[in-house]
């Protein structure tokens, strides 16, 4: 067999996945990258603009504002289940409760629920005759009733809190899945050093959990970036643009104002954005592990 034959087998194998990953994945990214340099209806002729529709991205108030509340959705989508995931799996984790594999399916049904259910859900619990009022009103607290996603201070974080619930579920199951392979062995020797709950929890668990800590940024940090369906049964990108995201942007200036360049440098560069994320992320995780 000739010198490095192998390896050419070797591609043939690798060819048709590499194929499909083409055909559907690279050329849909790299035709939207020629339209992005293009001024064009979707219809008409298209008239080259350069980077025109990339420099509007940055000199628009109106689409610095979307990508701005794509990152303040991080929070509630990514860092918020993180936070309560990691204390829910260290209790479930620690505590070995009965029916745990029940639990488990449980916090993971929002997953199962389509986005666009959840949303209509949630914009019941927040209209102004909903349940978030109902239950305010029983408390007493009438004062704070407001029509949530009408108000231009609250809506972002209503439609931030809808993300937290749906993911804090997906988060719990990853870490209890890399908790529950930490050999018991490493809390025994941290007992022995007279280790309490909480330095346990800092010194075994965290770093025993971060590789799966990170694959939960990157599922969660990427729902928060390219969050549509929420956003648009909820508030379509309102009051004013209070909620747009750069996912709405795109559908509203293809669809809505015939800015088919500009809606597709929205999504370039939110594709960018997103791949920088997760590679920090990932970056992050790998040199922790080593």
């Amino acid at each position: 067999m000739a010198p490095g034959e192998p390896r050419r087998v070797a591609y043939l194998y690798v060819l048709p996945a590499f194929v499909i990953y083409a055909v559907f994945l690279l050329y849909p990214i790299g035709r939207a990258v020629q339209i992005s340099l293009y001024d064009w209806d979707g219809l008409s002729l298209g008239r080259w603009a350069g980077l025109d529709n990339y420099v509007a991205i940055v000199a628009d108030e109106g689409l610095r504002a979307a990508f701005v509340h794509a990152l303040v959705l991080i929070v509630f989508y990514a860092a918020g289940p993180l936070v309560i995931g990691l204390m829910l799996a260290a209790i479930l984790n620690h505590a070995k409760v009965r029916g745990l594999g029940f639990f488990r399916t449980v916090v993971f049904l929002p997953q199962v629920i389509a986005m666009v259910v959840v949303a209509v859900a949630w914009r019941r619990v927040y209209a102004p005759d909903g349940t978030l009022n109902a239950l305010l009103g029983a408390l007493g607290l009438d004062s704070l009733t407001r029509g949530w996603l009408g108000d231009y201070t609250f809506a972002l974080p209503a439609v931030g809190v809808v993300g937290t619930w749906f993911e804090t579920g997906l988060v719990t199951v990853l870490l209890l899945a890399g908790m529950s392979r930490i050999p018991s062995s490493l809390y025994e020797a941290a007992r022995l050093d007279g280790a309490g709950a909480v330095r346990e929890f800092f010194a075994v668990t965290l770093p025993s959990v971060r590789a799966e800590i990170a694959v939960a940024l990157t599922l969660t940090v990427i729902a928060a970036l390219r969050t549509f369906d929420l956003v648009y049964v909820t508030t379509r990108g309102g009051p004013g643009d209070s909620t747009s995201v750069p996912s709405y942007e795109v559908y509203h200036r293809a669809f809505g104002l015939g800015q088919v360049g500009s809606a597709a440098a929205i999504g370039v560069t939110l594709t960018v954005v997103i791949f920088v994320i997760s590679f920090g992320i990932n970056r992050f995780a790998d040199r922790g592990v080593s």
